[in-house]
């Protein structure tokens, strides 16, 4: 795990900037968060969306002692919405990262999801040596954003699904970066 993480870099994209959290942030994500589509796409959000989550979670993003950083996706510089998703590495050991993320659902489709992605990679801010990822079977699509990505299938597993309340099938993919 992380011993302590740096300050998160701002990293400039195409169509948006990502950038760490902020307190003014919380009204947007949970909005999106509180959809059940975004909700049942991922394995930590709950559905129906508890008050107070989101804004724990920006604290916790926000703590010197953070086991991940947390990127909003946003677009307000380019004429889009200030949150449009979020990004998120979680250190794991031997120079390895997880890496997560959802859009919006008026931002699906788009490649929003990709360019997060490639632009993160590129940027590789904890000198991870491998990424994995991973995502439920039933979403074809951000399997998609990984392979389009460079990540390789790894196999077959399972994960709870908060918002699920169930085990879902899920693909594993890792991507090796270059040393």
């Amino acid at each position: 795990m992380f011993e302590t993480l740096t300050a998160q870099p701002v990293l400039e994209a195409g169509r948006f900037t990502l950038r760490p959290l902020r307190v003014s942030d919380a009204g947007l994500i949970s909005h999106h968060c509180a959809d059940l589509r975004v909700a049942r796409g991922t394995t930590h959000i709950p559905h129906p969306l508890p008050p107070g989550m989101v804004e724990a979670m920006i604290d916790r993003a926000s703590r010197p002692d953070r086991t991940e950083d947390v990127w909003v996706i946003d677009g307000s510089a380019h004429e889009h919405s200030e949150v449009m998703g979020l990004v998120t590495l979680s250190g794991m050991d031997r120079q390895q990262d997880e890496i997560r993320y959802w859009v919006a659902p008026g931002f699906w489709n788009t490649g929003v999801a990709s360019e997060a992605v490639r632009r993160l990679i590129a940027a590789n801010p904890h000198g991870a040596r491998h990424i994995f990822a991973e995502v439920f079977q039933d979403n074809p699509v951000s399997a998609r954003v990984l392979t389009n990505c460079g990540f390789d299938y790894l196999g077959d597993a399972e994960a709870y699904s908060v918002a699920r309340a169930s085990t879902v099938p899920t693909w594993t993919y890792s991507l090796k970066l270059e040393e």
